[in-house]
This record gives C-alpha cells, structure tokens and sequence, in this order.
C-alpha cells in the first residue's frame, strides 16, 4: 500500500474508501482488510487524511471484478510494484481496446491476461 503518484491519481477515475468496499460487497470491514491483505485487490493513501482508498473501477455489481485477482497476481509476478500495476491497469491499450481493467469489467479477461503474461518475457 503505497502513496498516490500524481500519474496514477490522473489515471484512476474515481476511488473507494475501505467502509465503502465493505458496503459494495455486503461484507463487515474486517472482511476488506483480509482481502486487501491477500491482494484480492489494491489501495494507495489518498486525501487529506491519507486513508486507504481503491479504485471504483475494481468492483462491478457487488463482487471485485471478475478476473482482477489473477491478473494482480500475474502482474506481482511479473515483478510489478502495486503502483506499476494501477498504472497499467488503467492504461488505455489500442490492442484492446480501452484499459485493461475496462477489458476485466467487460469479461475480456482472457486477453488482458495474455497481454500480461506477455510482460514477463
């Protein structure tokens, strides 16, 4: 969990708070701590206050997005540091086209995990 690079912050539409996850998911907070632990998905300090915040684009009719877990874990094994991975996710690709996580929420999860896959050689 790193601080917001400005590149990143330009990038990233709107953000979630940790209590606005739990609410999104139907889950106690305790439950959202977990799974930011197990890298079911990722958070920066944003704000004033620098709280713990994730990118809306994670979570699609109450559930993370489908695909974003292995595609995280694909990405971390590439050797790519959280911050790396928000950029690329949010990235606009013209071979997808639109970004990668936009591919996720569209159920494209096939080709965004062969693009990065492909980062790792």
């Amino acid at each position: 969990m790193s601080e917001i690079d400005p590149k990143i912050e330009a990038l990233v539409p709107a953000w979630v708070t940790l209590p606005e996850i739990a609410e999104i998911l139907g889950v106690d907070i305790l439950k959202v701590r977990q799974q930011l632990k197990e890298r079911k998905f990722l958070a920066v300090r944003r704000g004033e206050h620098r709280a713990l915040q994730v990118p809306a684009d994670f979570f699609q009719d109450g559930n993370i997005v489908k695909g974003l877990v292995g595609t995280l874990t694909l990405l971390s094994d590439s050797n790519f540091s959280d911050e790396e991975a928000l950029e690329w996710l949010f990235t606009a690709d013209d071979t997808l086209p639109g970004t990668p996580v936009q591919a996720l929420q569209e159920n494209r999860m096939t080709e965004v995990r062969r693009r990065a896959q492909a980062l790792a050689i």
